[in-house]
């Protein structure tokens, strides 16, 4: 039994076969679009799944996507993929109702696991205020200086820059970066972001 359908959204045909063979191979029923415009005239025909879009498409980009579907009756899970130093456009996608953000280039298995996870919760999507109570004990453990350097990564800022708005070195961020994504629990940039968002950290 296929754990479900993926529509992949990119107009890279190079990447499009990449995550096609993938994803196939992971089990998922895989469908390409070459571009959001082509999605949206059929999404309304889809079945459940979830949806794995790049950010930036020519014509209707992966933001305008969002903000389509968020006022669809149709309430898809949205996985964003973005080049690196995308970070603030994808804290904006978030903001629009993206499951999660990649950055390009990601690890196969990572992309595999969000799937899973996506699809888990368009089934069973009831779990928000107790993992947001939980997201706020863990900001709550925060130093204050701690937090600023938080908020100043959600926000795509560099270490160089956080460092340079607190009157601190590069190599003191670091340290304090690594104590923020201990405690928020966090494994990565994307996870980290996803964390504030539902913290209430960074806002709609």
């Amino acid at each position: 039994m296929s754990p479900g359908k993926v529509y992949v959204i990119d107009d890279d045909p190079a990447m499009r076969d990449s995550l096609e063979f993938l994803l196939g191979a992971a089990g998922f029923e895989v469908q390409l679009f070459s571009s959001a415009l082509s999605f949206l005239d059929e999404a309304a025909k889809l079945e459940a799944g979830c949806v794995v879009t790049d950010v930036r498409m020519p014509g209707i980009d992966g933001m305008e996507l969002l903000r389509q579907l968020k006022t669809a009756d149709r309430k898809l899970p949205v996985i964003v993929m973005t080049g690196h130093g995308d970070v603030p456009l994808a804290v904006e996608a978030m903001k629009l109702g993206a499951l999660d953000f990649l950055e390009k280039p990601f690890e196969d298995d990572r992309l595999i696991r969000m799937i899973e996870t996506a699809l888990a919760q368009s089934e069973d999507g009831s779990k928000g205020d107790s993992i947001s109570a939980d997201m706020a004990a863990r900001i709550a453990s925060l130093t204050q200086r701690e937090r600023q350097v938080m908020e100043g990564l959600v926000a795509g800022q560099s270490n160089k820059t956080i460092a340079r708005d607190y009157d601190i070195s590069p190599r003191t961020v670091e340290v304090y970066r690594a104590n923020v994504m201990t405690k928020m629990q966090a494994g990565n940039l994307s996870e980290l972001v996803r964390f504030a968002i539902r913290a209430g950290i960074v806002k709609d």
